[in-house]
């Protein structure tokens, strides 16, 4: 079975946790403890966040200003590179020695004309004062938002529309390749008047970017892991209820928060509507489970409404 695997943010630093490198390897190694348990007999691809590793890089270049800090597109190649690295070499560390892994820099083409460059919404980087916005509105022409008591960058988030990168994860998927890709939603670049691509300051949601990778990679199942054991409806309130299975319009139905489970529904229902196979919310620790069919959210055109445990 050829799987898509999209890791939250939490696989890799968890809230409240110190930004080091020892925090970061652990939760890797912990991730992929969990992750090969299923390799044995599937083709396996692996996406992941990138949000609080941005964020670092985006304080460090902060930090010096003898140079203008590094666009968001670079900032996501680094990132790649460091989390494929720490993923590759914890779960190399379980698995045979014989078994390959590939990490791909991944670019992801977005229209020019999405809305979302018409109101940036995804907040990166260090908090800023008051005194500071206006500075930085007027050198930078960045969009600044207010996060609590101070203010925050933000980007656009528009949709991916092409992997460019998705031949050779194929390629190497038909090798007995393990690829780690699409991390952070890919590397946002577009197209200009002359055809040239470039890279854009923008983040892409990496949900949807996975849902659109396991589509084109014809994928048998998309799993989006997160902390959380499936999608629930009243969560946090004494009526809260998991959801087992869902066909997709009854679950966009319900209407999760933009800001939380929102992206995950709609990137496991755009899966599941254009390629007629499953896309499972759980959490990573019931992945044997998941793959088996027995834990997590199942979205899937076969489902009629909805069904809880």
């Amino acid at each position: 079975m050829r799987i898509v695997i999209a890791l939250g943010g939490n696989a890799l630093l968890r809230r409240g946790e110190p930004m080091t490198a020892e925090a970061q390897r652990t939760n890797v190694r912990v991730a992929c403890e969990q992750i090969a348990r299923i390799v044995p007999g599937n083709e396996l691809v692996i996406a992941h966040g990138n949000g609080p590793q941005v964020g670092l890089l985006a304080l460090q270049g902060a930090a010096y200003t003898e140079v203008s800090p590094y666009p968001l597109d670079v900032l996501g190649a680094q990132t790649e590179g460091m989390i494929g690295y720490m993923i590759e070499q914890e779960l190399g560390n379980l698995l045979p020695f014989e078994k390959p892994f590939a990490t791909l820099l991944t670019q992801v083409e977005v229209d020019p004309q999405d809305p979302a460059f018409q109101e940036p919404t995804k907040p990166i980087g260090p908090v800023y004062s008051r005194e500071e916005v206006d500075c930085l509105v007027a050198e930078k022409g960045w969009s600044i938002a207010p996060d609590g008591d101070k203010f925050r960058r933000v980007v656009p988030s528009p949709k991916p529309q092409r992997i460019f990168e998705i031949r050779p994860v194929k390629w190497l998927l038909e090798n007995d390749t393990i690829v780690i890709c699409a991390g952070g939603g890919g590397i946002p670049t577009i197209y200009d008047d002359q055809r040239r691509l470039h890279g854009i300051e923008a983040v892409i949601d990496k949900d949807l970017c996975s849902a659109l990778l396991a589509e084109q990679l014809e994928a048998d199942l998309l799993v989006i892991a997160t902390d959380v054991e499936a999608a629930f409806v009243d969560w946090g309130q004494p009526s809260q209820r998991a959801i087992a299975a869902a066909h997709p319009d009854a679950l966009e139905a319900l209407g999760f928060a933009a800001g939380s489970m929102g992206p995950k529904v709609q990137a496991a229902c755009n899966f599941a509507r254009h390629t007629g196979q499953v896309a499972v919310i759980g959490s990573l620790a019931d992945i044997e489970a998941i793959v088996q069919g027995e834990a997590g959210t199942r979205v899937s055109l076969d489902e009629s409404g909805i069904a809880y445990r």
